[in-house]
């Protein structure tokens, strides 16, 4: 098998395996409790293709359901499961940097570990605050950038290896301070380490926030 034979079969049959194992722990899915049933209206989510999100929305206050995932593989089990809760689906592959729906068209959009692994996380972002109505609100739940200065030194030493092994995954990237540069006002919900992991991996944070001046 060729290098680059090698590379794809590691990214198809590899990755998904290493994100489900970070993504699907008991400890994340706590966390995606206190954010995801906050989602109201019509909703947006960025990265739905994995569906760990789906369970926890409060279905009832929620009248349509849009998303993008890069993975077109996963599209149809998160179609059926949106469609078996009653709602407007309209779920497309995509990537976030060119959200394909028009301005001003949601009133909630969920990010939950997705900016860590986008190509261009400011751009995400603006696109973001692009599809929200004024008034609107992101709700957010990342890992990132470590306050500490020894788990960011470890964060930048690692990060390169990381990348390739864990589909592209950064550990380097801010969250809070990045989503206000993009245009937002922050309502942190919390943040800190989780305790079963290595703090250069294990720091969160996770909240909501609206457009600055909408």
């Amino acid at each position: 098998m060729s290098w680059m034979g090698l590379r794809h079969w590691y990214d198809e049959t590899i990755v998904p395996k290493v994100v489900a194992a970070g993504c699907g722990t008991e400890e994340v899915a706590r966390l995606r409790r206190e954010v995801v049933p906050l989602a109201r209206g019509a909703v947006f989510e960025i990265g739905c293709g994995g569906g760990y999100n789906q369970p926890l929305y409060d279905e009832s206050a929620i009248c349509s359901f849009s998303g993008i995932d890069p993975n077109g593989a996963l599209l149809e089990a998160a179609r059926k499961s949106a469609a078996d809760k009653g709602w407007e689906v309209d779920i497309r592959e995509g990537k976030g940097e060119a959200i394909p729906f028009h301005d001003g068209a949601f009133d909630t959009v969920v990010c939950t570990y997705t900016l860590c692994s986008v190509d261009d996380a400011p751009r995400v972002l603006s696109e973001v605050r692009r599809v929200l109505k004024p008034g609107g609100r992101l709700l957010f739940l990342e890992h990132g950038r470590a306050p500490d200065p020894v788990p960011a030194k470890w964060q930048r030493r690692i990060e390169p290896v990381w990348k390739r092994l864990a589909g592209n995954c950064h550990l380097t990237r801010e969250i809070g301070g990045a989503i206000r540069a993009a245009g937002f006002e922050v309502e942190p919900i919390g943040r800190g380490y989780f305790e079963q992991a290595p703090k250069w991996a294990g720091w969160m944070e996770w909240g909501t926030a609206r457009r600055a001046g909408a």
